[in-house]
């Protein structure tokens, strides 16, 4: 790989790499909706070593390469009944961020999105629905839909408020898995064009995405195996417990 890549603007800083390489495995484990929510530390985590545009840039076409390997593991698992509710708001969502993007900053969103997720899990814990509640209104699912392309857009954040939707709903774990990964995944190639657009897709990204792609299935692969095997009660403390951590350091970046 490094023969390959001789002659490209490489991003060659020591600490890059030595935060590049868990945030890479933390977003595998997150595609997998395993560790859901960790994922969407990933990008702040780059953003201590780098501009926040240029480690979305770097991130996406790993995204895209771990999106490629969920799907393969994730596909027949997916809710399609979900994902129709679901995808079109989402890419609504990518609309607004691109409409947007400069005009807010990523730290800002980083603080709304971190807010909105641990209100959610105050919520869940201090008021939490019965069995057989019902889930929450289509309204509410579209916001969140929308919520979720747009900081996916901006800072590949996407998962908490999706995950806002998806966690009450008590699906078996494989098909919260299955449909959040194709939900991201649509939404991952939809960004594409307006990344390529702002001119954010350069050689330097580009070159260190490639660097950095053989760690992407890694992570997707782990999570997929635990996902497979862990009972659904700790599979759902964990993905709150990822929430949490998200959450916090989300707001963090915001009030920073």
């Amino acid at each position: 790989m490094p023969d390959m890549l001789a002659g490209w603007p490489l991003i060659t800083a020591p600490a890059f790499y030595a935060l590049a390489v868990p945030a890479v495995l933390l977003m595998g484990l997150g595609k997998s909706g395993f560790l859901s929510g960790f994922g969407a530390l990933a990008t702040p985590l780059l953003a201590l070593v780098v501009p926040v545009p240029q480690a979305a840039a770097i991130m996406l076409p790993l995204l895209l390469l771990m999106d490629a390997t969920g799907l393969q593991q994730l596909w027949r698992e997916r809710d399609p009944a979900l994902l129709r509710r679901l995808l079109p708001p989402g890419l609504v969502g990518i609309g607004v961020g691109t409409l947007l993007f400069g005009a807010l900053s990523a730290q800002a969103t980083a603080g709304v999105v971190g807010a909105l997720t641990l209100a959610f899990l105050a919520q869940r814990l201090l008021f939490a629905p019965r069995a057989g509640s019902p889930p929450l209104p289509g309204w509410a699912a579209q916001g969140l839909a929308v919520a979720s392309g747009f900081t996916s857009f901006v800072a590949h954040a996407g998962s908490p408020p999706l995950n806002a939707y998806l966690l009450p709903l008590r699906l078996p774990p494989m098909r919260f898995a299955g449909t959040s990964a194709v939900f991201f995944a649509a939404i991952n190639l939809a960004k594409w064009g307006p990344y390529a657009a702002l001119g954010l897709l350069d050689r330097a990204n580009l070159a260190t995405s490639l660097l950095l792609a053989p760690l992407a299935p890694m992570g997707v692969w782990l999570g997929v195996f635990l996902a497979r095997r862990i009972h659904a009660t700790w599979y759902y403390r964990v993905a709150y417990a990822g929430m949490f951590f998200t959450g916090c350091k989300l707001l963090a970046d915001g009030l920073r």
